[in-house]
């Protein structure tokens, strides 16, 4: 579970409830008129639905599920591993990485291995495993932009449900008593989404751009270590080279969230 992503999306919405009884009114206004909640997420999530393939708005739990989960790799593990593997493939040969590369867990890394175990050239190995990462960001980059849309269409949504309620509201001008509850209503639908836009759709589309791009920079460290051992390099050089993906305080061998550094990040 990413603790951060929940507490920042618990604490917005405490923050958002003690301004609420501060001005005088109450959070459960927020829920009095469910049509505008209806209108602004229902409509946004459709609009991006027409502008995204089907299978990928159909991923949407999958991907807000993504968003609150932590991250699982293990880079610097990895690097042990590969370290190991270097060292027995300089004094016993690629072959015998055989049945070790077979007991891998992580499908891209023993994939690459199996792909030196089975003496691909180098060049097609890289060839082969960047093709793969690139696709992924391919993958990843609809999910974010789907995010990313609904983000734009629910303020825009949020301003319909809005003239809409007034134009309900230009109805009643004969019953003065309905009309502050009537135009309070009506601008429910803005700030429904407003919220949702600023709360969950962009937050939840730059978390996963974040966890995308930490996914990219360590396959990309995998791959390194997959290639380095194919040339037989010295193990320490393994361990060296693979290194420099990671943070300084991962080098320092202290306790870090097991994300690897993004290019181009000052060590």
């Amino acid at each position: 579970m990413d603790l951060g992503t929940l507490f920042g999306l618990l604490l917005s919405l405490v923050v958002i409830t003690i301004v609420m009884i501060m001005d005088g009114g109450s959070p459960a206004e927020l829920f009095l008129h469910p049509q505008a909640i209806l209108l602004t997420l229902g409509g946004s999530f459709l609009a991006t639905a027409i502008s995204t393939p089907l299978s990928v708005a159909l991923a949407l739990p999958k991907l807000i599920g993504l968003a609150f989960k932590g991250d699982k790799t293990e880079p610097a593990a990895a690097i042990e591993t590969l370290v190991k593997m270097a060292d027995r493939a300089r004094r016993d040969g690629l072959l015998a990485l055989e049945d070790e590369s077979k007991k891998i867990s992580d499908p891209f890394l023993r994939k690459g291995l199996m792909l030196v175990v089975d003496g691909v050239d180098p060049a097609q190995v890289r060839a082969i495993i960047e093709t793969e990462i690139h696709n992924m960001e391919k993958r990843h980059a609809q999910g974010i932009g789907m995010f990313s849309a609904a983000g734009g269409f629910a303020p825009t949504f949020g301003i319909i449900g809005t003239v809409m309620g007034l134009i309900t509201v230009l109805q009643q001008l004969d019953e003065p008593s309905k009309l502050g509850k009537a135009i309070a209503g009506a601008f429910l639908a803005t700030l429904w989404g407003l919220l949702s836009a600023n709360l969950i759709w962009l937050p939840l589309g730059s978390k996963l751009r974040n966890k995308s791009e930490h996914e990219v920079v360590y396959r990309e460290m995998l791959l390194e270590g997959i290639l380095a051992l194919q040339a037989g390099e010295n193990p320490r050089l393994v361990k060296e080279k693979l290194s420099a993906f990671l943070a300084p305080k991962a080098r320092a061998g202290e306790p870090v969230s097991g994300s690897p550094a993004k290019a181009g990040t000052k060590a």
